[in-house]
């Protein structure tokens, strides 16, 4: 038992392990009491006690080799090379250069003398991250959050980071894209409408085109909010031309918006084409739907987002459309269920008149939209009876199925006493 305790509580590896015979194998005290994480209690000569472990921080340690670096060090130190023989035949002294080079985080340094890899990329225990990889990690946190709940990620990495600094930079980054990727809608300061965070009309970093005011509000995008209003400029508009298509499908829009989404918006942006004055070229156009409901206190949050890209084909008189649909839900309550699916559609209508095109485009985004949602209902009638029945196991290890007609057969207290005569 000494031997077998000495051999594997050794600090060293078993390799370099010195194996002694009962005789000489010392009681008191083991090697495992020179290690600096573990404090143990002392141990007789006579007969060796029960070892009383106790945890304690565990401090930097010392290579065991004297050239080699401790792991994540990249001082201008370097192993000293092996001796070279000199033209007489007698070795000659080391020569330490007087310039190192820094070996590579992505390399490991093989020590010629005693074999120890240092340099290693990964992080001793214990060792803090630097602020680059503090923020990158904050960065992801913030642009998985589920919708509407950002800002209650945003307080737990704030208090998890302890560093102002690092928390603002990651902020700067992560809320901006954030917003366009959740197609977030806010109030303008003269509440004359809701503009939504896209790509479609960002003119600069915190600057946002509102096409249906034609005004263009500069956003916070931490608090989530509009700042300031101004109106837009000529170059930011769209033509005439274009301005009666966009319009026209605003309006039909809007209407399928208060009858679909209670709380949801919807924008309708130039993408191409935008100085065109007549017929004879081509344009593009994106309706952009949004709709949230929150409602934290029932612990439940969702979206619904759709991007419609259409492109007006004047040679061939046809629009083209495309369309992407997202959902997101969150439940958490005793749990974490999240959903996040999309679908993407394609269609394509007649081109015609202002007025007749948006009505067409109109009916065209419904029935898409309105056949997914049917499908994601679908999915969740048979959600019980199908997905989560076929996770569970088809037949028992038996192969065969359970006879609940008849389930004295398995009476495990019958067996018993058929098996050891009990009771006779």
């Amino acid at each position: 038992v000494r031997l077998v305790r000495r051999t594997i509580f050794t600090t060293r590896s078993i390799e370099e392990a010195e194996i002694l015979p009962f005789s000489r194998v010392p009681l008191a005290p083991f090697p495992i009491l020179s290690r600096p994480d573990l404090d143990v209690g002392a141990a007789t000569t006579a007969r060796p006690q029960r070892l009383q472990w106790r945890r304690r921080p565990v401090p930097r340690r010392r290579p065991a080799c004297p050239h080699a670096l401790p792991a994540g060090s990249y001082r201008s130190t370097q192993c000293r090379p092996p001796a070279l023989p000199t033209s007489q035949g007698s070795a000659s002294s080391p020569v330490q250069p007087e310039s190192a080079t820094l070996p590579s985080p992505r390399t490991q340094h093989r020590c010629p003398t005693h074999h120890r890899l240092t340099g290693s990329p990964k992080m001793s225990d214990g060792e803090e991250l630097s602020d680059r990889q503090k923020r990158e990690i904050a960065v992801w946190f913030l642009s998985n959050a589920p919708a509407g709940e950002i800002h209650y990620v945003a307080k737990d990495v704030r208090a998890l980071l302890g560093d102002e600094a690092v928390y603002e930079a990651a902020a700067a980054e992560a809320f901006p894209e954030y917003n366009k990727a959740h197609l977030v809608s806010l109030e303008l300061p003269d509440r004359s409408g809701d503009l939504i965070i896209t790509t479609y009309g960002e003119l600069d970093k915190n600057n946002y085109l509102d096409p249906r005011t034609a005004q263009v509000a500069t956003v916070d995008h931490i608090k989530q909010n509009c700042t300031k209003l101004r109106p837009a400029a000529d170059e930011e508009l769209p033509s005439a031309y274009i301005e009666e298509f966009r319009s026209a499908l605003d309006v039909e829009l809007s209407k399928y918006i208060c009858e679909a989404y209670p709380k949801g918006v919807c924008a309708v942006y130039c993408t191409s084409g935008k100085d065109i004055d007549g017929p004879g070229a081509d344009f593009g156009l994106a309706a952009i739907i949004s709709a949230a409901r929150r409602s934290p206190q029932n612990f439940c949050n969702g979206s619904w987002r759709s991007i419609w890209t259409l492109e007006f084909n004047d040679g061939s008189q046809f629009v083209e459309i495309k369309g992407k649909i997202q959902v997101g839900a969150h439940y958490f309550e005793e749990g974490n269920v999240q959903l996040d699916t999309n679908i993407d559609c394609k269609d394509s209508t007649i081109l015609q008149s202002p007025e007749d095109c948006a009505v067409s485009i109109t009916n065209i985004i419904r029935h898409h939209e309105s056949e997914y949602l049917s499908s994601l209902e679908e999915s969740y009638l048979n959600l019980s009876d199908a997905t989560f029945k076929d996770l569970r196991r088809k037949l028992p290890v038996t192969r065969s199925l359970f006879p609940w007609h008849n389930t004295l057969a398995l009476s495990l207290t019958r067996d018993l006493a058929k098996e050891l005569a009990i009771g006779k």
